[in-house]
């Protein structure tokens, strides 16, 4: 990864949880750890796969100073859109102070259709009221979550309007032509969350990737990312993937890290998140044992 920009393998860490609800701080800088020193460039944090939105802001600034603490800052992007200005300029300068490579925003969700007029101000405000904690800002395209799509032509005029900080996008619409269409913009970093497209990266102009799949062998999404064109094990991250996102995303990446570590803080997840079933731990046990091993 360059040193001086946010890319590469990155990461979609989740958040670890006790029984009684309370965010394990040492669990989460432990796999955040593990993470990097096994084929990650970067991190997200407090995204979608952190459940960020199930947390509250002293929740999500405890889990940012707690990263921040024990990590290195220039290799942490967080999320910190919510659907008010105010409570996402705080999360955004915060992630400033602490020294993030950048803040990953999703468009305030709740009031829609959302006009581009709209979005537009919204976004002017937040560059505005964090201007003297610049942070780059990447947009967060996840139309199935928020119902609001960061089209091609709106994410232009915002990466013109503010070149200084709006920097990026991340794609979870799995639109792969849309995310190739982004990344035509230029000056503007687009990371798809299919690690699979890694091995098409410098081809279709991508930055890298950010994934929730990643957490569990990312040593070969690592590899994929140097050997980009390696069919075979393209075909082999792809496969992982799909075997883990078969079942309830977020609760199936969090047991197979309790896989890992042994530690069982991360069996649970905030509501509304499922439990898992009999029948998928029975699937992730097999994956656990095969993730590792040489094809």
């Amino acid at each position: 990864m360059c040193v001086t920009e946010f890319g590469g393998v990155v990461a979609a860490v989740p958040t670890p949880f006790d029984d009684l609800g309370r965010i394990d701080t040492a669990a989460f800088v432990e796999h955040a750890s593990w993470c990097l020193n096994n084929g990650c460039d970067g991190l997200n944090v407090l995204g979608t796969t952190g459940e960020a939105n199930s947390l509250s802001f002293e929740q999500r600034r405890a889990v940012m100073v707690a990263a921040a603490e024990a990590l290195d800052t220039k290799r942490l992007m967080v999320g910190t859109g919510t659907p008010d200005i105010e409570t996402t300029v705080a999360l955004t300068a915060l992630a400033h102070r602490l020294g993030y490579a950048a803040a990953l925003v999703l468009p305030p969700y709740y009031y829609k259709p959302a006009s581009d007029d709209g979005l537009f101000s919204w976004f002017a405000r937040l560059v505005q009221a964090t201007a003297k904690n610049p942070i780059p800002i990447y947009l967060y395209n996840f139309p199935q979550m928020t119902g609001i799509t960061f089209t091609p032509a709106f994410a232009a005029i915002l990466a013109e309007a503010f070149p200084d900080r709006v920097k990026g996008a991340k794609d979870s619409s799995g639109d792969l032509g849309y995310a190739r269409q982004l990344a035509e913009i230029p000056n503007f970093a687009v990371f798809p969350s299919n690690e699979a497209t890694l091995a098409d990266a410098n081809a279709d102009n991508y930055a890298g990737t950010i994934s929730a799949t990643v957490n569990i062998a990312p040593v070969l999404s690592a590899k994929l990312w140097k050997s980009q064109g390696d069919a075979p094990l393209q075909d082999r991250v792809l496969r992982l993937r799909h075997a883990i996102s078969a079942n309830p995303l977020i609760p199936a990446v969090k047991y197979l890290v309790a896989k890992r570590t042994g530690n069982p803080v991360w069996l649970n997840a905030a509501p509304p998140q499922p439990s898992l079933g009999g029948a998928h731990r029975e699937k992730l046990d097999l994956l656990a044992t095969q993730v590792h091993q040489p094809e």
